[in-house]
């Protein structure tokens, strides 16, 4: 003990003295790293800066977040996956955008949103469509049971029983931030909402250019053609050299031009695929439970099954007819007899055995009618056994002194399911295992016509019904199966020894010279990741790959990756091949393969065109082809039956300087040379009636109005995100 306090006498005041020094230095570094990192030095912490506004990890993070809640509600899923989760981080991003930059335009309109507005589109008759679409759990919430409307007036009660009533049906407050989150992306887009509809509206379209489609609609051709692909020249017959390229590039500089940085790769792929050891680990495994699942007793099989099973859905009651039974091994599972084993086999990633528990004969759909009386209903109890009885007994009576059944249903029945269809309802063979047993088993096993009262009971519901089977249709064979499935996955060593093998491939191939000769010899299927911009999450061909573009936006032209894992699909090693700016994008690995086809389609296209020539027949028996007949070319269209999207084919098919029947040029289309004889031209006639021909041109203008305006609200994003000065810090995103 004295040695002890012999160091605390005498080194305290030192030890002190380092330990707030230490202090110092960490919140120092910290800060430069953190929301301080600017004023110190450090590191930008913010995730990006549009026109100059920052946009903080805090603040991004939280539009992230809702961006996911809201896709999660409204598109009804309790999850979201990597590549969904990848998208909607990017459609957040360009929302962030957008709602800087509009709301600068709002701010200098004075376009606000007013307590007023915000309560009407929250609260008010007419509020906006997510808060009438507002759905929890899957289900909607504020639609009135008895109209099947949306009721706006069970909004406040709604809010009223999440926020008094919070600890009975929102203990975790999940509903009131859900709820919140709704409120607070429709109040804060409302104005966005106005000036997109503000541009919108702005839209006109004359009545001249709704006349000029009408006419363009009313005319049609019938054309004989020929289609001398470009594959009659071979590519190695047409050489493109970079003077081509510079040409085409200088001719066509709006196709190379990038609104964004860009990066692209070329990247080496290593599956994670499970190997034959692992087939042979399942099968194995399979083959060892085969015997006792034969054996198993019929009572047992769920709990054999449930004890063996991969897949926590394996087991299921239902009897499966050939019209249910969607596996393409179900014609030879139902012939196999009851009791026996099928498999293993194969299906949706793993092994299987299924087991022919039962065979009968059953309908594919009953329609029944029923009263239901309850003893206990949600565990609890609310009616003696007799008194239950004899309700039933009083209906049954009123039944057979020839009350209607309806009336009887709506007087006595408490299954509001079926109460408003005079206790009517269809019961489908795969449902059949969702109704209480002896329900199912009478509507299904009895006769058209027979009634029966059966009594039902579990912990939390019983009662008597008393059934009358009207309808029995689609009787056919069906089986009731139990299976078992083991899933096929890799083993951690497969997954080790495919990792070992693209770390190997990284680690000693760490030039594009190296890298480039590897994939040669070994014979690996080089991918191209190209034009993949800083706010992407997903590249082409990859899928989700975030720290692929993070590593590609830190790196220089000819730097080979490390290994990545993307999900549990592959790994992946790539190689920087290009860099672009804003601006004209420069020739590359990843876009030179594109360019240098187009410019030897147009050279095969000139070389077709001045190598043919005469009458269609002669031209389709000089070059091997067809003569083909198309009889509804449409001016207005794009589109030709059989041809596709050929605009230059109804462009001369409706010039007028082509003579019918003759033979036109050469005409270079998608995927070949086109030449046409058109047969006539056939144009129908705009109303002489001038009230007719508005009220024609009325309608046209007002739909292409509307088509305008759509379209409109769909690029104002686009080109809004396109003029914004926008930097990101891909560190932080």
């Amino acid at each position: 003990m004295s040695v002890i306090q012999t160091i605390r006498n005498k080194y305290g005041k030192i030890a002190g003295a380092v330990i707030a020094i230490a202090l110092v230095g960490f919140i120092i570094s910290d800060a430069r790293n953190g929301s301080f990192g600017s004023f110190f030095g450090g590191r930008d912490s913010d995730v990006m800066k549009i026109n100059g506004v920052k946009i903080d990890p805090k603040e991004y993070s939280a539009r992230i977040k809702e961006y996911e809640t809201l896709s999660m509600m409204y598109n009804k899923v309790h999850s979201l996956d990597d590549a969904g989760r990848a998208q909607i981080d990017e459609q957040a991003v360009q929302s962030i955008i957008e709602e800087v930059v509009i709301g600068e335009e709002c701010d200098k309109l004075g376009i606000q949103t007013s307590e007023d507005e915000r309560k009407e589109m929250i609260y008010g008759p007419n509020v906006d469509p997510m808060i009438a679409n507002f759905t929890l759990e899957g289900q909607p919430i504020f639609i009135n049971r008895e109209t099947h409307q949306f009721d706006a007036t069970i909004i406040k009660q709604f809010e009223k029983e999440i926020t008094e009533q919070a600890q009975k049906v929102d203990p975790q407050g999940k509903y009131r931030e859900q709820w919140e989150t709704v409120k607070k992306y429709v109040t804060r887009r409302s104005r966005i909402n106005k000036y997109r509809i503000m541009l919108s509206n702005t839209v006109n379209v004359p009545f001249f250019v709704s006349k000029h489609t009408a006419s363009d609609q009313g005319a049609m051709a019938a054309i004989k053609y020929v289609k001398v692909p470009f594959s009659v020249i071979a590519d190695n017959d047409v050489k493109v050299s970079d003077e081509d390229i510079k040409d085409f590039m200088g001719k066509h500089a709006a196709m190379f031009h990038a609104d964004e940085p860009t990066r692209s790769i070329e990247y080496v792929s290593f599956e994670i695929n499970p190997s034959s050891a692992d087939t042979a680990r399942v099968l194995t495994a399979l083959a060892e439970l085969k015997n006792d699942f034969v054996a198993a007793k019929e009572k047992d099989n769920k709990n054999f099954v449930n004890g063996k099973t991969d897949d926590a859905n394996a087991y299921t009651e239902a009897y499966l007819n050939k019209k249910t039974f969607t596996s393409r091994y179900a014609d030879s599972i139902m012939e196999a007899p009851a009791g026996s084993v099928y498999g293993p086999y194969f299906e949706n990633g793993g092994y299987k055995m299924t087991k022919i528990v039962d065979k009968k004969t059953l309908p594919d759909s009953v329609k029944n009618r029923h009263i239901l009386v309850l003893t206990k209903a949600q565990g609890n109890d609310i009616a003696t056994d007799s008194a239950a009885k004899m309700k039933l007994d009083s209906a049954i009576a009123e039944l057979k002194a020839g009350v209607k059944f309806d009336s009887v249903v709506q007087k006595y029945s408490v299954d509001d399911g079926s109460k408003d269809k005079g206790g009517e309802s269809t019961v489908t063979l795969i449902q059949r295992p969702g109704v209480p047993k002896e329900f199912g088993d009478f509507i299904f096993e009895g006769k058209t016509g027979e009634t029966k009262t059966v009594k039902v009971s579990n912990d939390n519901f019983a009662g008597y019904y008393y059934i009358e089977i009207m309808e029995q249709t689609g009787i056919a064979p069906a089986v009731q199966t139990a299976t078992i499935v083991k899933n096929l996955a890799p083993s951690d060593s497969t997954v080790n020894a495919i990792y070992a093998k693209a770390n190997e491939f990284a680690g000693r191939n760490t030039t594009p010279e190296l890298f480039d000769a590897a994939v040669k010899k070994q014979s690996y299927d080089k991918r191209i990741g190209d034009n993949v911009k800083v706010t992407n999450f997903t590249i082409t061909g990859l899928g989700p790959s975030r720290e692929v573009v993070r590593w590609m936006f830190g790196h220089k032209v000819g730097d080979i990756s490390a290994v990545f894992q993307l999900g549990q699909q592959r790994y992946v090693v790539a190689k920087l091949i290009s860099i672009a700016d804003k601006g004209l994008v420069p020739l590359s690995p990843a876009n030179r393969p594109q360019i240098e086809q187009k410019i030897r389609e147009e050279k095969k296209a000139d070389l077709i065109a001045k190598k043919y020539s005469g009458s269609l027949d002669a031209i389709a028996s000089a070059s091997g082809q067809q003569v083909q007949q198309s009889d509804s070319v449409v001016a207005g269209g794009g589109y030709i039956p059989n041809l596709g999207f050929e605009p230059k084919v109804i462009g001369y098919a409706f010039n007028n300087g082509l003579q019918l029947n003759a033979v036109s040029p050469g005409i270079k289309g998608m995927g070949g040379v086109y030449f046409i004889s058109v047969l006539n031209r056939n144009v129908t006639p705009l109303p002489t009636d001038q009230n007719m021909l508005m009220q024609m041109l009325g309608q046209a203008r007002y739909n292409q109005q509307m088509q305008l305006m759509n379209g409109a609200n769909q690029v104002i994003q686009q080109a809004i995100v396109k003029k914004a000065e926008a930097t990101y810090n891909v560190d932080n995103f």
